[in-house]
């Protein structure tokens, strides 16, 4: 008992700096730049969405793994195939080449996607410290959105040198994040252990939590703020240099995008020094509607307007979700079965990837299919995008009436 005690309590010391290692994604400031100047506009987004479908066709699969092969063997997988795509990238080349990098990447991802955060909660739980979820969930955004800082600019600034060289440092991180996976115990499940042939249970199991309408409300607005929190990251980087065309600074889109990068994620950071007051203050509901708002905002901005002032608003991006995504995850842990925690995580992150690769799918039908992405194409996807959000916010406001969705209310 003292051995799984105490191997609880590493889980839970060094689980902020796997998400450390997780956030260092040095080409997150140039991956538009880097796949438009080999290929084209159209193509950069129609890898994106390739990302996001490996992702989601990986989704609930990986999650239902995690749940029965475990959190540490599922993590150290996610490692393995981040450092497998890294590589492909950095050889790059080929259209090809590149999309098989972004279907291991997305691959990382969904192995990821669920399995940390329920490795974190049950280890708080075998610890007996479950009262600290919330506190430890935006500990571990802190670590990773420092992280996400520290590569932007890295990463912006390298590839002036070496266009691949992003890629080549992320995959180094990658290799970081598997040593620590590897140090991880497995938590102890408390929930019911299915026996072999007896998957559908897990999956009724899972029935059951879909059926809570607090959860059911959660569900639809994470999916939703996913696909706008990653609407102003895939065309950001176009944005930016359209921004700067004419300027001193017009040669220079890539630092310049990592330098936004690293402020937005400093932004986030700020944040969430005073977002457990503000969300004690407001209340979880309207916390997370004004968080939409803001998403929704930063659209309206950036369809406004290709002037350079704009680019200041990008500073905001990721403010939304470190005032909504670690309290999102505090509510719904307790809600839900560790036999089926990482599988109803992952069918969410599913479903907010299905939406969003949707949206890229349909922007890649309406952009030129040569050389650089135009302002106009931004615009026309962003608009509809404003217009959609708008009616969907009015849809949540009406319904969180209704709910009792504070952490400290039974549902």
């Amino acid at each position: 008992m003292t051995r799984r005690m105490s191997g609880m309590a590493k889980n839970i010391a060094v689980y902020p700096w796997f998400r450390f290692c997780q956030g260092l994604v040095f080409w997150q400031a140039i991956w538009f730049l880097y796949f438009q100047n080999t290929l084209s506009a159209s193509d950069a987004i129609l890898l994106y969405a390739i990302y996001d479908i490996g992702t989601t066709a990986l989704e609930v699969p990986s999650g239902y793994m995690s749940d029965r092969l475990g959190r540490r063997f599922t993590l150290c997988a996610s490692a393995a195939a981040g450092f497998g795509a890294a590589m492909l990238l950095a050889l790059g080349g080929s259209f090809e080449v590149f999309a098989l990098g972004q279907a291991l990447l997305g691959a990382s991802a969904a192995l990821a996607s669920g399995t940390d955060s329920a490795l974190l909660y049950e280890s708080l739980t075998a610890a007996g410290r479950r009262a600290e979820i919330e506190r430890q969930e935006v500990r571990a955004w802190r670590f990773s959105f420092c992280a996400l800082a520290l590569s932007a600019v890295a990463g912006g600034a390298i590839a002036l040198r070496f266009p691949a060289l992003p890629f080549l440092a992320g995959g180094a991180a990658f290799i970081a994040a598997l040593v620590i996976a590897l140090r991880f115990t497995e938590p102890p499940r408390a929930g019911v252990d299915f026996a072999e042939g007896a998957e559908i249970l897990r999956f009724g199991s899972l029935q059951s939590v879909l059926t809570s309408p607090v959860l059911i409300w959660l569900f639809m607005l994470s999916i939703l703020m996913y696909m706008f929190s990653h609407i102003p990251f895939a065309f950001g980087q176009p944005f930016i240099l359209e921004a700067l065309e004419g300027s001193a600074l017009a040669g220079e889109a890539g630092l310049v995008s990592g330098l936004v990068s690293a402020l937005m994620m400093m932004f986030s950071v700020a944040t969430s020094l005073f977002a457990p007051k503000l969300r004690r203050r407001l209340g979880l509901p309207a916390l997370l509607l004004l968080a939409f708002a803001m998403q929704i905002g930063l659209c309206g901005v950036l369809a406004l307007t290709d002037s350079a002032v704009a680019i200041a608003f990008l500073f905001l991006r990721m403010v939304p979700d470190s005032l909504s995504r670690p309290f999102i995850m505090a509510r719904i842990q307790p809600m839900l079965s560790n036999e089926s925690r990482a599988t109803y995580i992952s069918l969410q992150s599913f479903c907010g990837r299905l939406l969003f690769a949707a949206t890229l799918f349909l922007a890649s039908l309406s952009t030129s299919g040569e050389g650089e992405m135009a302002y106009a194409d931004i615009r026309r996807v962003l608009g509809w995008c404003i217009l959609g959000g708008a009616l969907c916010f009015g849809a949540l406001v009406l319904t969180a009436r209704r709910l009792k969705i504070d952490r400290d209310v039974e549902t």
